[in-house]
């Protein structure tokens, strides 16, 4: 039984990390609904959390290749060649800027907030959901090489937004980018190239607050398979998610969201 719940755990920040449904929302969720001691190991959210990121960044890893040697090669040479990938990563670098500035200034205080109004997560979902909507028919021409530091300025601040749990990160920065412009391919690689850096300041962050006590091998096992769940889960949600943006079906994940952001509320409230 104990097992289960470790699986479970890993197949729910699986499935919610790369859809635009909130990981944190769901986790604060069901933290509540079921009050069990293994949703407050944070050992076990950070393994997991670095399940999904190994599973994110195998997908994108030619791209990140790509963009770590031109960064290099630019600033080594200073020629035209690889300036375009030294000026993504700059682009990136700044659409994390915001969600930085707002995660440590308010994270702390709405986890203590949230954790006594669970119902508020609702709202979260509801207004994820609200946001995907705008954007059904978004396919703007801007590719790769068109985001401008303005651009990811304003997307940053979408990211930001979503320091709120509830509020999914993927979800707002994919509504950011696309009302800026960007079609839709281009959209949601800029919206994870945004999650590296972010999640590796998370991971960072996590590993100070790591507990020193002994882990027994059983609780190893029990890591290791919801690790596994995790990774693979992230990996067939992404695949997912990356089918329902190209053919625009953003909308469906509405649906999903304004139904628990309801049951969120009544129960909660």
């Amino acid at each position: 039984m104990e097992l289960l719940k470790y699986i479970f755990l890993g197949i729910l920040q699986g499935i919610t990390e790369p859809l635009p449904i909130s990981s944190s929302g769901h986790i604060y969720l069901f933290k509540a609904m079921f009050n069990t001691v293994v949703f407050d190991d944070l050992n076990l959210e950070i393994v997991l959390n670095f399940a999904s990121f190994i599973a994110i960044f195998l997908i994108f890893r030619k791209e990140i290749i790509k963009l770590i040697k031109g960064c290099f090669n630019y600033i080594k040479t200073k020629g035209d060649k690889n300036k375009s990938d030294f000026s993504y990563f700059m682009k990136v670098i700044v659409g994390t800027i915001p969600v930085g500035i707002l995660g440590i200034l308010i994270k702390k205080p709405l986890e203590s907030i949230l954790a006594r109004n669970v119902f508020l997560v609702g709202f979260g979902f509801l207004i994820t959901g609200l946001f995907l909507l705008l954007v059904i028919n978004c396919n703007g021409k801007k590719k790769d090489k068109d985001i401008t530091f303005k651009d990811a300025i304003i997307i940053g601040l979408f990211q930001a937004i979503a320091v709120v749990p509830g509020i999914s990160r993927s979800g707002m920065t994919l509504v950011g980018c696309l009302l800026n412009g960007l079609d839709r391919k281009s959209s949601l690689k800029y919206t994870f190239m945004l999650y590296f850096p972010v999640s590796i300041a998370s991971m960072l962050l996590g590993v100070g607050d790591l507990s020193a006590s002994a882990i027994s091998i059983k609780l190893l096992f029990f890591y290791a398979i919801g690790m596994i769940a995790a990774g693979i889960l992230t990996y067939v949600s992404y695949k997912w998610l990356n089918k329902l943006v190209e053919n625009g079906k953003l909308w469906r994940f509405s649906i999903y969201l304004f139904a628990i952001a309801m049951f969120t509320i009544m129960f909660f409230m």
